[in-house]
């Protein structure tokens, strides 16, 4: 799923294209794509794109009528400028080109909502904290609101905005902290580290993605980078260590780490495998 980073430069290349050019035609390619009835699409059709802005993983186009077209990519939805990457769920024909937005795969997650003024944009919004503007105070009391793995409240929508999985381990191998550590039994010091790991991470990847689209249009999105530490590198080496990276597998999503770095040489357990294996299960490196 496209994420903090990947939404910010996904509007910077729309800003150069689409700001202050008129929307001339909205065409939807499925009825699952819409998920509201009022405002009515049409609506937006004829004016003029006033304003971008990220709302969580979401992309908000905001129109001179007050009216916003938010959209959420989901796992699989992508942006295409001018050019069709398979068939299209939806085309926004504007007065400078066209957008069109595709989904990998059969399921149809990608939503488009529309919402007329500000209150209605809000409503859409989980409300977590920005991470890059959040002071360590604020980034200390929402950790603290409930007692989760690290893993889990820096996904959650509700407590920060616009973070995944995909960044969400590589902030905790820039931490050297475990995914599973609770929130309520951070120190001050693994908080600290925690909350600059996560300013540095995200503003890394935004700067390196920016340098990577290098003004075209942004069309290799995704979740696994060459670049990344520890996700997507399950067996590969540690950058700083050189131990293999190691993973926990849960329903379609995995949580890649450094045993060394993140977990004082503890291996986590893998829930299907450490069932599958029992007593044979390897609880650290030397057992591995």
């Amino acid at each position: 799923m496209p994420e903090l980073p990947d939404i910010a430069v996904y509007i910077e290349a729309l800003e150069a294209r689409i700001l202050h050019q008129r929307l001339e035609h909205v065409q939807l390619h499925t009825p699952f794509l819409l998920r509201t009835v009022q405002p009515p699409v049409q609506d937006a059709e004829g004016r003029t794109i006033t304003s971008l802005r990220r709302l969580g993983k979401r992309i908000a186009i905001g129109c001179d009528n007050g009216l916003w077209l938010v959209l959420h990519l989901m796992i699989a939805g992508r942006l295409h400028w001018n050019r069709k990457s398979g068939k299209p769920i939806a085309s926004f024909v504007f007065s400078s080109g066209t957008l069109h937005l595709t989904e990998a795969g059969a399921q149809r997650r990608a939503s488009l909502h529309l919402a007329s003024g500000e209150d209605a944009l809000r409503a859409l919004d989980p409300g977590g904290l920005e991470p890059l503007d959040c002071t360590l105070d604020q980034f200390s009391a929402a950790l603290a609101r409930e007692n989760h793995t690290l893993k889990r409240a820096l996904t959650d929508p509700r407590l920060f905005s616009g973070i995944g999985n995909a960044y969400s381990d590589e902030i905790l191998h820039r931490a050297r902290l475990s995914p599973v550590a609770l929130t309520q039994k951070l120190s001050p010091n693994d908080i600290g580290r925690l909350h600059t790991a996560t300013r540095e991470t995200l503003q890394l990847w935004i700067q390196r993605l920016c340098a990577a689209a290098a003004g075209a249009f942004p069309e290799k999105v995704t979740a696994f980078r060459p670049g990344m530490a520890v996700h997507g590198r399950y067996k590969m080496p540690c950058p700083v260590c050189s131990t293999p990276v190691q993973r926990i597998r849960y329903a379609s999503n995995e949580t890649n780490y450094c045993p060394r770095c993140q977990t004082a040489g503890r291996l986590l357990a893998d829930r299907a495998l450490s069932r599958l294996l029992g007593a044979d299960w390897p609880r650290s490196l030397d057992d591995l």
